[in-house]
């Protein structure tokens, strides 16, 4: 039961550090898209991470893991293909606080996609909160957009679905190699696309970029999408997919602070509200489901 206890705290605590180096995603993406190509940002810190991961595999002598190779690809599709490029497209539109908000209901559909590909059974309370976020994130949404999801909107909510299933895939990878290895495969796996890709894609004048927008593709591509995964799929494995994806409930506050901070931006009371009633529903749906497995415990 301690040791339990203890794997459980300590993956919670990996989940902490994860989060505390994401929140600074969506302002570092902010700060590339303003004078680099959103496609190149976007195949560029896949293939920064695949730089560095290959070194890492050679050096470990990690054979391939042809077994897995099937739910690896299917990560990579949704982490390096998937919610960089919707979040990089999005926010060429929106500021990184509103960014934050909307990705606020990534605990949330975190926590519903590991329940259905892991057989959970969720009370109908977590599923009703889970409706709830769901909606007022769309709702926010909406009031933004003059009472229409903008593209840029829609793109935000597709990063949530492409993360929710790719930190799903990852967990259950965590599980059986480390979670250095898990995050080292899917970006090395990745190179013979993102590589060209970044080739393809790059600036004619690379000087023309201004040193901020290299500095934030260098965030993303290092921490954001490599060295950052070490702790998250580490904490998904530990504790659990639904439990870990709760510790996003602060990544939206850190990524205003850090937005705040980085590129003046200011937030309002609506976008402070909707992160807190975010905040809200997420903590409402953590405890429905912790009273759930409980009960299932004490039956059995």
């Amino acid at each position: 039961m301690r040791r339990a206890a203890a794997a459980e705290n300590l993956g919670l605590t990996f989940g902490f550090v994860a989060v505390a180096l994401f929140a600074g995603s969506l302002p570092a993406t902010r700060l590339a898209v303003e004078s680099l190509d959103a496609n190149f940002v976007t195949a560029a810190r896949a293939a920064i991470a695949g730089l560095i991961a290959l070194p890492v595999l050679l050096a470990a002598r990690r054979p391939p893991p042809w077994r897995d190779l099937p739910k690896l690809a299917l990560a990579a599709l949704c982490l390096v293909a998937g919610f960089p490029g919707f979040t990089a497209l999005a926010l060429r539109a929106l500021p990184a606080s509103h960014g934050g908000v909307v990705l606020g209901a990534m605990p949330l559909a975190t926590a519903a996609f590991a329940a259905l590909v892991d057989r959970d059974r969720p009370s109908p309370a977590f599923w009703a909160c889970s409706g709830l976020g769901a909606a007022l994130v769309v709702g926010f949404a909406l009031s933004r957009g003059g009472g229409a999801l903008r593209p840029a909107d829609a793109l935000l909510l597709a990063a949530v679905a492409s993360a929710a299933a790719g930190y799903t895939w990852s967990a259950q990878l965590s599980r059986r190699m480390s979670a250095r290895d898990v995050v080292s495969w899917i970006v090395v796996l990745s190179l013979p696309i993102s590589l060209p890709l970044s080739l393809l894609w790059r600036p004619t004048d690379l000087g023309a970029a201004a040193p901020a927008a290299w500095a934030g593709l260098a965030y993303v591509g290092v921490v954001s999408m490599y060295l950052g995964y070490f702790a998250w799929n580490a904490g998904l494995a530990l504790s659990g997919v639904a439990r870990v994806s709760q510790v996003q409930l602060l990544q939206p506050f850190l990524t205003f602070a850090i937005a705040a901070a980085l590129l003046g931006e200011r937030t309002d009371a609506e976008t402070g509200i909707c992160a807190v009633a975010v905040f809200a529903l997420v903590l409402a749906s953590r405890r429905t489901r912790v009273a759930a497995q409980r009960t299932a415990n004490a039956e059995a």
